[in-house]
C-alpha cells in the first residue's frame, strides 16, 4: 500500500496525504494499517499528545496528535497537532465548524442540477454503532448539510451514469458525504457499507471519496490551505467521464 505524503509540516502541525485503505488510528478490532503507526516513530513527541478513545470494552485507544479524521477508504488530506497548544487550537476550529474541506467524489447516476445542497439530519440506521442515516435515523440524530456541485456527468457508464461532483461538508457527521449522497439514490461509486449492491465503476476498486483540501487557521493566527493531488485512480475515472 502507498505512504502517506507529508504535504506540510512545522513545529506546530503537520499535514498529510492519506492513502486509501490506511486507517486514521486503532479501533480496537480490525487489523488495518495505521496513520498512528507511521507518524510516531518520526514524530515522537505526539505519543501523548492528545485524547484517548474509550471502547465499550474498556480499552482505551491511543489518538496521538489526532485533531479529525478520514475514514479508512477516503484518501486525502488531514492536519495533526504536534503541540497542546495547536491540538487546542485546531480541535476548537473543528468543533466550532471555522475549517473549510473541500472533497472530490464519483457518485452512481446522473445528478442534473449544477449545484445542490443536501440538508438531512443524521443518526444510527438501527440504533447504537454501525452504519448511519439520513432516510431513517435512530438514536441521537444531529443536523447535516453538504453542499455540491457538478464537475461533470455521463450517461452511458454503466446502468444509470455516473456524476463527478465536489462537495462542501458544512458539518462533521459520521459518514456524512456518504450517507447524504446514498440518501438522495446518488451513492458514492465502490460504497460498500452503503451501496453493497451496485457495481464498481470508472475503474475503482475503493471508496471514490478524496479530501482534496481543507483550509483552517494556524495556532499563529495564519489562514492556511492544503490541497492533497488526486490519485491516480480519480485522474483515470476524470478521463473517462469526460469522453
Amino acid at each position: 500500500m502507498q505512504e502517506p505524503i507529508i504535504l506540510y509540516q512545522d513545529e506546530q502541525i503537520i499535514v498529510v496525504d492519506k492513502p486509501s485503505g490506511m486507517a486514521v488510528h486503532s479501533d480496537g478490532v480490525h487489523d488495518y494499517p495505521l496513520l498512528t503507526d507511521w507518524l510516531l516513530p518520526q514524530f515522537p513527541e505526539l505519543v501523548d499528545l492528545g485524547e484517548k478513545q474509550v471502547l465499550r470494552s474498556g480499552e482505551e485507544i491511543a489518538r496521538p496528535g489526532i485533531v479529525h479524521r478520514l475514514d479508512r477508504e477516503t484518501s486525502g488530506v488531514l492536519v495533526i497537532a504536534r503541540t497542546a497548544a495547536a491540538y487546542a487550537s485546531l480541535k476548537e476550529q473543528f468543533r466550532d465548524r471555522e475549517t473549510r474541506k473541500i472533497y472530490r467524489a464519483f457518485v452512481h447516476g446522473v445528478i442534473k442540477d449544477d449545484r445542490g445542497i443536501i440538508d438531512k439530519p443524521i443518526g444510527s440506521s438501527r440504533g447504537g454503532m454501525g452504519p448511519r442515516s439520513a432516510l431513517l435515523p435512530h438514536g441521537t440524530v444531529r443536523d447535516a448539510l453538504t453542499a455540491y456541485r457538478v464537475i461533470s456527468r455521463k450517461q452511458d457508464v454503466g446502468e444509470l451514469g455516473a456524476t463527478y461532483v465536489e462537495v462542501f461538508p458544512k458539518t462533521g457527521r459520521t459518514h456524512q458525504i456518504r450517507v447524504h449522497f446514498s440518501a438522495i439514490q446518488r451513492p458514492v461509486i465502490c460504497d460498500r457499507l452503503y451501496a453493497p449492491r451496485r457495481p464498481a465503476l470508472l475503474g475503482f476498486d475503493r471508496l471514490a471519496l478524496h479530501a482534496y483540501s481543507l483550509t483552517l487557521t494556524h495556532p499563529s493566527g495564519k489562514e492556511m490551505t492544503f490541497t492533497a493531488p488526486l490519485p491516480a485512480d480519480f485522474l483515470e475515472a476524470e478521463r473517462q467521464i469526460a469522453q
